[in-house]
Parts: C-alpha cells; structure tokens; sequence
C-alpha cells in the first residue's frame, strides 16, 4: 500500500484538510488500518468589531498577525495601519495585541475566552484626507459615535445634537416626512445618558430638534454624512487621545494624553485642557527603564523630558503607542507610496461616481415629488371645482324653488288686492248711501230720536268699514309691491347660479384635460437597486464628470464655507435655548470645564496654540512644575 497525504491550511493554521489517495496492489489488503499523522486539534478564537462578531478556528502556532490579516480580509479593509487587535489582560486591563507574537502566548487570565476586539488604534490628524475607503470611515464612525454615547469622549448637548443629526442621515438616509414620522427614532439610542438626564427635555423634543437639522442633510449620501460626523468629531478636546496615569518628579499625579500630533499633559482633575504639548516633531527619541519614562526632544539643548508610571506594562504600552502615532506622522509628510497613490485615485473615482448617482438620484426623486405634488394640485382643484359645481346647483334649484314660491304669492296677493277693492269700493257705495240718507234727515226733520240715532250708528259704521277696508288695501299694495321685488331678486339670483354652474362645469372640462408634466420612469428612481441602469448612467455622466471636476471642487469649497458659518449660528442658537433648559445641579466636572473654556473663548485648536507657543525647554520646565 502506498499512501501519499496532503495538508492544507488557510493562511492561519486553520482548518486542516486531509486528502489521502490509497494505492493499492491487493484488494484484501483494504481492510488494513491506515494511521495517518494526527494534527493538532484547533481551538475557538473570537473577535468582536463595531459591527459584527467573527469567530475563526486556529491553531496554537497561529500568531497574532495572522489572525489580523484574516479579519482584515474578511472585513474588504485595506487600511490597515489604524487598526489592532485589543484583549483584557490578566491584570483586568485593556492592552493590544503584539503583532508577531502567537495568540496563546498572549496575557490572557486563566481559563478566559480567546477573545480580542477589532477597533481603532491610531487616529489621522485629518480624517477627510487621509482616510480613502468607505469601509475605513465606516468603522471610524461606529467607533467614534460609540466613544460618544458611552460617554468616553465628552461631547457637549449643542454638538451631540448636530452629530446625532449626522447619524440619523448615515442610517436612515434622506428626510422623507410620508416615513419619517414623529416617534421613528424611539428605539435608536442618538444622544448620551448624560445630556437626556441634564435637561428638561423629553425624549420626544429632542427628536424633534435632531430631525429638523435632519431635514438638511437631504444632499449627503451615507458614507459622506459618516465622514461628516467624523470631521466634527474631530473638534471635540478628547477625540483620538489615549490617556495614561503619570506622575512628574514633584509626584503631581497628572495624565499622558497620546495622540496623532504628540503628547499633551493634563492635571488630574481635567482631561479637557492640556497644560503642556510636545509634537512628535520635536521628539528625538522615546525609552523606558522600569517605571521610569524619558522623552528626549529634538532640541538638545534641552533637558529630558522625564515622567513615571505606577506600572512597568503601562509604560510598555506607552512606547508602543508612541512609536505607532510617531511612524504615521512620519508617513504622512513623507510622499505617498505608489500603491497608496492608486488606492486613493480608485477610492475617488468610486466616491465621485456614487455621488453623481445620488444627486441624479435626488434630482429624479425631486422631479417625482414635484409631480406628483402638481397632480395632487390639480386633482384637488378639480374636486374644488366640482364641490362648486354640487353648490351652484343646489343653489339654483333652491332660487328656482324661491321663485316659484315668490310666484305664488305674488298670485296669492293680486286676487287678494282685487277682492280688497271689491270691498273697498261697496264699503265707499254704502257710505255714499250713508251720505245720501243723511242729507234726506236733514230735509225731512220728521225722523225720530231713535231713527236718528239708528242711522247716525249705521253711518259711523260705515266710515269705520271704509277706513279698514282702506287700510287693509294699502298694506295688501305694498305686500304685492314687495313680493314683486322679491320675484325680481329671484329671478336675478337664479339667473347668477345657473352662469356660476356653467363656470363651474366649464373650468373642470378644461382641468380634467390639462396636460400633467411627465414624472420620472420608475425604472430610473429604482436605479440604486439596479446594477444595469447604474451602468448606464455612469457611462452618460462621464464625459461630464471630467469637464466639470475643476469648477466642482471650487463650488465644494465655497458651499463648504457657506454651511460652516451656517452649523455656527445654529450651534449658538441652540447652545444658549439648551441654557434655559439645563439643571445646573446634574451638571459633571467636565461639563462645568467646557462651559469654562467656552466663556473664555477657548477651544481645542486656540489651546492647543496656546500651549506650544515658546520652545521646548520652557515647555518642559512648565510640566516639570505643575
């Protein structure tokens, strides 16, 4: 029997795979035993990013730099300088893996899960020109805005509010009012603990706040309204800086800020403002001896720059933060490599293709909401128009009815009047008659006292009927002269209501016919999800894309100009209402710190200049007095 054996493995020591091809000379010798060389069994290995967690399968000779370079892979980043790999020690400490050494030879405590976390080592001085693929922005955002919310970086509540407004675009995309209702961020966590307990703000008035700002960053795609809060981020006094406890040689316990620029010195009780500033470069070199950590600058003039630590593995983890901080900032001002040269271009181009995708985007989602606000216009109009219409006809048909009714009186009060001077004139008969027997008493003057008396009560008689009769007719004259004027207003009316429905009918004729403006194909507005359409249009917007590039940059850097004076005005305004709603008994020492610096007009960049003003002797004196 002859057996030949092949092992794989992945690149980690991973995973082994055994192919064996048996030859055999005698089919009874199948049944024989084959041993095979046993490998050793993998082991679990866990590994938690902002976003996901990664589990892998290693071997013990597996180190930490294969691990790395896996997770790296899995994740597409390239970028990888800014990124390690971080553990719990056995001291309970965080600390970050060393790149060359095995993952078991690792300080882990004992029986604890191999566990690392993949985060962010080392911040870019300038975020928008260093970082190059989406993927990098995106774990430094995550990362940042977590710092934020776990309050490991103090923001304050004006600045939270922007930033949240950042993260509302990066996830949710465009303000769109018929989705993004009142209530839509109940279940997203978008400000600290800290801010929504310091004010007396509901959770509902700070969603209104970050959602007006919201509505302006209609123009952003994902990843810019990411790279955004990164740059904003930028501005806040503890973003990138890794603090360590140190003591000088008055033993004043004070903080070791390391950060992308150099060492900042910071009293104890203020992370905020540092007191003393050393760039990586005026450093000449960093070393420790036992507890004990020497700077020596550039200016050998003068003296070490000399600090302790309470602990010998901090100061390990010092160095290896400075030389990593001091490499980077040596690259930058270096020229770039010619594979970092193309990664760049590549990362613009794809960035500026996305982005002419999202305004064309934009552009055909407006033309749509626009349309479809027209049509709504319009249709809205038509029911006016027939709502008129319904009136008008109601309306003539009560001045019809109106009229008709008017008609009848009109009648009515003609056989009326009619019958009044009927009436009226045997009423005048009887009184001529009345008249006439009066003049024959007074010739005869034969008749009786009571004759005389019958007919003087038939002749008042008389006259009263008159009179009545007179007057009934007179009140019946100018009832039949009203009702007239009645019938006259009707017919008018009814003649007023039958042009109005004419109008009405006429004017929705003509509405129902108006030509809409044509909306956007909704193969177009669905063209993100349509890797065809895309293709298609970045193939009609190139030619653009290169004759315009040099008047876009120049439009960039005025709009840029124009919205960071806008965002100021807007973070003041906010600032001081947020002022009448804060209870100063809830507010922490930093808060009190920041509201310190801001009434005095201080800010990161204006201390940071303060601080570096003179040369590195007298910088160095000043640390070793505090």
């Amino acid at each position: 029997v002859s057996t030949q054996s092949t092992w794989e493995t992945d690149g980690l020591g991973c995973d082994c795979v055994v192919k064996a091809v048996i030859l055999c000379s005698r089919p009874s010798l199948l049944s024989r035993t084959l041993h095979l060389r046993k490998m050793p069994k993998p082991f679990s290995v866990r590994v938690l990013t902002v976003e996901s967690e990664l589990e892998f399968a290693i071997q013990a000779t597996t180190t930490v730099q294969q691990l790395f370079e896996q997770v790296a892979r899995t994740l597409s980043l390239r970028e990888v300088w800014y990124f390690g790999l971080q553990f719990v020690d056995s001291k309970n400490l965080l600390a970050w893996a060393r790149i060359h050494k095995k993952i078991v030879a690792e300080d882990f405590a004992k029986d604890a899960p191999f566990e690392f976390r993949f985060a962010v080592r080392y911040y870019p001085e300038d975020a928008a020109e260093e970082l190059i693929w989406d993927v990098t922005i995106r774990l430094f955002y995550l990362q940042i805005r977590d710092a934020i919310l776990r309050e490991e970086i103090y923001c304050p509540a004006e600045t939270a509010v922007l930033l949240a407004s950042f993260a509302v675009q990066a996830k949710y995309g465009d303000f769109r009012p018929e989705i993004h209702r009142p209530g839509f961020l109940a279940n997203d966590t978008m400000l600290p603990k800290r801010i929504m307990e310091q004010y007396r703000l509901t959770r509902a008035q700070w969603e209104e706040r970050i959602t007006e700002w919201h509505k302006d960053r209609a123009t952003l795609t994902r990843e810019m309204a990411m790279l955004e809060y990164i740059k904003i981020a930028e501005e806040l006094d503890m973003y990138g800086v890794t603090y360590f406890d140190i003591l000088n040689k008055k033993e004043t316990r004070l903080y070791l800020g390391v950060n992308s620029e150099g060492l900042n010195v910071y009293e104890h009780d203020n992370r905020l403002t540092p007191r003393a500033s050393f760039p990586w470069n005026e450093i000449r070199d960093v070393h420790y001896s036992s507890q004990t950590f020497t700077i020596s600058p550039m200016d050998r003039k003068s003296k070490d720059f000399i600090f302790y630590s309470e602990h010998l593995r901090a100061n390990k983890r010092i160095l290896e933060l400075c030389m990593g901080n001091h490499e980077l900032f040596i690259r930058r001002r270096n020229p770039e490599t010619l594979d970092i040269q193309q990664m760049r271009q590549q990362a613009r181009d794809e960035r500026m293709h996305r982005k002419k995708e999202h305004q064309f985007l934009v552009r055909e989602r407006t033309a749509r909401m626009e349309s479809d606000k027209k049509r709504a216009e319009l249709e809205a109009r038509v029911r006016k128009l027939d709502d008129d219409a319904r009136a008008a006809m109601a309306a003539l048909t009560v001045s019809e009815k109106q009229a008709r009714q008017l008609e009848e009186q009109v009648r009515q009060a003609h056989l009326e009047t009619a019958a009044i001077e009927e009436l009226w004139r045997k009423a005048n008969d009887a009184r001529v008659e009345a008249e006439e027997a009066a003049r024959r008493y007074h010739e005869a003057h034969t008749a009786t006292a009571d004759e005389k008396g019958a007919l003087l009560q038939a002749t008042r008689d008389a006259e009263r009927r008159a009179k009545e009769m007179q007057a009934a007719f007179k009140r019946k004259e100018m009832e039949t002269h009203r009702l007239a004027g009645q019938r006259v207003a009707a017919r008018e009316q009814r003649q007023k209501d039958s042009s109005a429905l004419v109008a009405a009918t006429t004017a929705a004729r003509e509405v129902q016919h108006i030509e809409l403006p044509a909306g956007p194909d909704a193969s177009v507005l669905d063209a993100e999800d349509d890797d065809a359409a895309v293709q298609q249009y970045r193939t009609a917007v190139n030619e653009e894309m290169l004759e315009n590039v040099r008047k876009h940059v120049e439009n960039e850097r005025l709009a840029l100009s124009s919205k960071n004076a806008q965002i100021k005005q807007q973070l003041e305004a906010l600032a001081a209402m947020l002022d009448q709603e804060r209870d100063q008994a809830k507010m922490g020492e930093l808060d009190r710190q920041h509201a310190e610096n801001v009434a005095a007009g201080r800010d990161k960049f204006k201390t940071l200049r303060a601080i570096k003003a003179g040369n590195t002797k007298s910088r160095v004196a000043a640390f070793e007095d505090l």
